[in-house]
């Protein structure tokens, strides 16, 4: 009759031996520095000391499936969270090879102070020989769900930045033909009549703001369907659900911060979630002595904090359980810190509910 707790014992053994065969197996390990045009590789087997240095020429995913293709995934690498990180990532989810994203700052941040040669495979033997040494700086990698509202979030920033950029210009070509200002709400609705039928405004000025408007019109048709599908996503998702809790954040910004902010269970305080927005001060003192004033680092997600603030925004109504704190701040040190305060606090408010979450924060939804 077989023993139960022998037969558990024995599948732990071979659990254990499992997992020191895929350690074994896993001896070949490689740097990798990204670019446009190429890939540059550094790898070494451990075990043979067989080392190999290269260009993966053209840098997509025919070209990087190919390389990796003589590894049969038995092998582990590392490359910085820079753009065009997912295609790498996920070519080497498909075939089985582990891989590491590492945080950009926290890579230059580690390279020597003295003055010396900076060059691609250089780049790449130092991710290398931070992964020998299992000191990669390692970045959240973001579930696929969490990838496609990012992309969709940050190409409903770029359009509405660039639909404020023609708005502009209309205000500007106006005002360099001595028209009279035009309510900056027509202009946003993109509609400028009181100004484009002036007498005073050339005909070359005249093309040029209807050339702006019908741009405007197109800007804002893309902009009203992103915004429907984020909205829809936010009311749906769990995550950013619960985040829309926090006064100010609607579905839209909850999508926002949720999708740039990711998983907070790897910040160890809430303080590093303010951080990672580029929300926290930045001061030079040495020996008792400051050079410049304390400003933003502004070394985060552009969304993120684009989403905090506007969030922030909203703490002057009454009806915000930051009010009275935004009144004091407002009150002493102006409304644009006062708001950059509450921001810090919303961030801090979202970085315990995501936590507190889990797994849920990161579910995907059924199609």
């Amino acid at each position: 009759m077989t023993d139960p707790l022998r037969s558990e014992k024995d599948l732990h053994v071979v659990q254990v031996s499992l997992q020191e065969l895929e350690e074994v197996l896993m001896r070949i390990v490689g740097g990798l520095d990204i670019h446009r045009q190429q890939v540059t590789f550094d790898w070494v087997d451990l075990d043979s000391g067989e080392a190999r240095r290269g260009r993966i020429t053209p840098a997509d995913r025919v070209g990087f499936r190919k390389w990796l293709g003589q590894f049969d995934g038995e092998v582990e690498v590392v490359l910085e969270g820079c753009t065009g990180w997912r295609f790498i990532v996920e070519e080497c989810a498909a075939a089985g090879a582990k891989v590491h994203v590492a945080d950009p700052a926290e890579v230059a941040g580690r390279r020597s102070s003295k003055r010396r040669a900076k060059t691609d495979p250089i780049d790449a033997r130092q991710l290398r020989q931070l992964l020998e040494r299992g000191e990669v700086p390692e970045s959240w990698i973001p579930p696929k769900v969490v990838l496609e509202v990012r992309e969709r979030v940050r190409l409903y920033l770029d359009l509405l930045e660039d639909k404020q950029a023609w708005q502009h210009r209309i205000h500007a070509t106006l005002f360099q033909h001595g028209v009279p200002k035009v309510d900056g709400k027509l202009v946003a609705g993109g509609r400028a009549e009181q100004g484009r039928d002036d007498p005073d405004l050339s005909d070359a000025g005249r093309d040029a703001v209807d050339t702006a408007l019908r741009i405007i019109a197109a800007l804002d048709a893309d902009l009203t369907r992103i915004r429907a599908e984020l909205i829809a996503f936010g009311q749906r998702h769990p995550g950013p659900r619960e985040l829309a809790h926090e006064y100010g954040l609607g579905a839209l910004l909850a999508t926002a911060v949720w999708e740039e902010l990711g998983d907070t269970r790897r910040f160890s305080a809430s303080r590093q979630a303010v951080r990672h927005a580029g929300l926290d001060i930045s001061v030079y003192d040495s020996d008792g002595k400051q050079r410049g004033r304390p400003t933003l680092t502004r070394q985060g997600p552009p969304a993120l904090r684009w989403a905090l603030y506007e969030g922030a925004v909203h703490a002057h109504k009454p009806t915000s359980p930051d009010h009275a704190y935004y009144t004091r701040l407002a009150r002493r040190a102006g409304s644009g810190r006062a708001r950059l305060a509450v921001a810090r606090k919303l961030a801090r408010g979202c970085h315990h509910r995501l936590r507190a979450l889990g797994d849920q924060a990161w579910v995907e939804l059924p199609s």
